[in-house]
């Protein structure tokens, strides 16, 4: 295939060459032309494969111009846990963008972030190049608490990356928001990352023992200090021998003085876009609607295992390494990504419209109306209704404006949580048989209140159909989920769930028919959270939960801090202890 200058042509349906039925497994090989001043990469062809470089026209302007406390508790159903503002939910840990090429690149990458923010809203940053120098603004809160316009004003250039984050334990500190900028010797980076790193405590430990100096709490970290002592030529694979010890999860953007870097790991687990503006500015993001927000085009997927490298002599494309069957976390259809979006070459409005006809085909039930617990279970309830042939209505209006605090009343009022951000209407309940369509069910607490605010409201018979296979297992890649003995299905069937929750009925998505409907590309996805079987196993006895720990990362060992750590799977053969680990890591 020819090299063009522009890349659309070369990728039109990412995951259509993800297909592992087809002789061709590794699309970057559809790439063959090699980059010309090769002499610099031999020092280690077996790992690199290097395969085009485009060149593109950057204009000089462009239209552009101008919690809830952790501590609070709201103890319910024999469960005493923090009210948040999605209870009882997955929490994606974040987002990132990189542009390159725009004269208000960071102020493009304020918008995507306010597009993302639904993959964190605990913190926010943007890292931005201007003569060479790597400024920083990071903040705790939403985006717009974060950024203003003098802000933006500090932050002036053509490069810039950004990131938006959620912290699932203790609070969030401003030393662990990122993007995180370092200097080494021979220069400043800045990265990105969303993600989750299995194997972040023995690589923390080995680079303890050396003489590293952490300053947070975040893996992110550990990815700087490996690139800091890489002794590779030239930058680009100081990152690519940093990515080869990483396991786990990683959609990483990196900046330094003159380039934007964007990385995925092997197995493909988190997202990650790249697109282009009319003035031929290149971006990269965690979602699509990131880039329909900035109008950049969506030209494909960054691919696992690849590298892209941006510079002023175009892309440049590598082969991070040789990598495995993809698995993408199938969890970004059902829940996390924006239904606008495009998430691994699908639609994900039609994924769920797709999960709730499933969920009509396989589970019927005679019902008089269909309503979804907002917003997540909108487009399944769209899907279900259309397919039985009932009027789908808004049976639950969801409040956006509860902040970030509340003063709660001295006299428990029940559900009061749930109240606060859902409220029931009467004259679509009363009298109906229901069926309520959410996109999943993790500990059980909501939804049992969910059913219980529906009956006091009139509904004579509430029957849940969720939009997802029972969630019996941990994430390790990315995602905030309870421990197993958290989550409902792990330690209860269908039928004690449905007396759990106090609903007429109760139905999942089959985790069969979730694969027949994604046919040929079903393999390409991770599916650990509904069966337990882990692509990549942690090989540490615990692995970090997303998110921080109790205490910023300086006070203590890591060893001291249980709360940011959650128990590996039983099954397999984990190391005794961190020592141990390190030793056989050290031969």
């Amino acid at each position: 295939m020819a090299v063009t200058t522009n890349l659309s042509p070369l990728y039109s349906k990412p995951s259509a060459s993800l297909n592992p039925n087809k002789t061709q497994k590794n699309p970057l090989s559809l790439l063959p032309k090699i980059l010309e001043k090769t002499s610099s990469f031999h020092q280690k062809p077996s790992r690199l494969s290097l395969t085009h470089k485009l060149s593109f026209a950057l204009p000089s302007k462009n239209p552009i111009s101008d919690f809830f406390p952790p501590g609070k508790k709201y103890p319910d159903d024999g469960f005493d846990r923090p009210l948040t503002e999605d209870d009882d939910k997955p929490r994606e840990e974040c987002g990132v963008v990189g542009i390159y090429g725009d004269p208000e690149a960071s102020r493009l990458c304020y918008l995507a972030l306010h597009a993302l923010q639904h993959r964190g809203q605990e913190g926010a940053g943007i890292v931005a190049v201007n003569d060479n120098v790597l400024q920083s603004v990071t903040g705790v809160g939403l985006v717009s608490e974060v950024f203003n316009e003098s802000k933006l004003d500090q932050l002036p250039g053509d490069l810039a990356i950004g990131h938006v984050r959620y912290s699932t334990a203790g609070s969030s500190m401003l030393k662990n928001v990122q993007p995180f900028v370092a200097g080494y010797r021979f220069g400043s980076v800045g990265v990105a990352h969303n993600g989750n790193l299995v194997n972040y405590r023995t690589l923390r430990a080995r680079l303890e023992h050396n003489g590293s100096i952490f300053n947070t709490s975040s893996d992110t970290e550990v990815v700087l200090h490996l690139i800091a002592i890489s002794k590779a030529r030239p930058f680009v694979l100081r990152i690519v021998e940093a990515c080869e010890e990483l396991q786990g999860a990683y959609s990483m953007v990196f900046v330094t003085e003159d380039k934007l870097v964007a990385v995925r790991d092997p197995y493909g687990f988190r997202p990650l876009v790249m697109g282009r503006r009319s003035n031929g500015a290149v971006v990269f993001a965690s979602e699509t609607c990131a880039l329909d927000l900035i109008e950049a085009t969506y030209e494909r997927e960054v691919y696992p295992g690849e590298v892209l490298v941006v510079d002023k002599e175009g892309i440049q494309s590598l082969c991070l390494m040789p990598h495995p069957e993809p698995k993408q976390c199938i969890f970004e259809h059902i829940y996390f990504a924006l239904p606008n979006s495009v998430v691994f070459g699908r639609s994900v409005y039609e994924s769920r419209r797709a999960f709730g006809e499933i969920l009509a085909t396989e589970s019927p039930v005679d019902c008089d109306v269909v309503i979804a617990v907002p917003d997540s279970g909108v487009v399944a309830a769209l899907g279900y209704a259309a397919k039985v042939g009932v009027p789908f209505q808004q049976g639950l209006i969801r409040s956006h404006y509860v902040g970030r605090t509340f003063i709660e009343p001295s006299q428990k009022i029940r559900d009061f949580g749930v109240k606060l951000k859902l409220s029931p209407v009467r004259g679509v309940l009363e009298g109906k048989r229901v069926v309520v369509v959410d996109d999943s069910i993790v500990r059980g607490t909501t939804s049992s209140k969910i059913v219980r605010l529906l009956k006091e409201s009139g509904a004579k018979e509430v029957h849940m159909r969720i939009a997802s296979p029972p969630i019996i297992g941990s994430c390790y890649y990315g995602v905030d989920t309870p421990s197993p003995e958290e989550l409902i299905s792990n330690r209860m069937s269908v039928q004690e769930i449905k007396e759990f929750i106090g609903c007429d009925s109760l139905a999942f998505l089959s985790i069969d028919s979730l694969k027949k409907l994604l046919g040929h590309d079903s393999p390409n996805f991770c599916y650990a959270c509904f069966s337990g079987d882990y692509p990549v196993l942690p090989k540490e006895v615990k692995v970090k939960r997303v998110g921080d720990f109790v205490d910023d990362g300086l006070n203590g060992s890591i060893e001291s801090i249980d709360g940011g750590w959650i128990q590996a799977p039983r099954k397999q053969n984990a190391e005794k202890d961190i020592d141990s680990q390190y030793q056989k890591s050290r031969i």
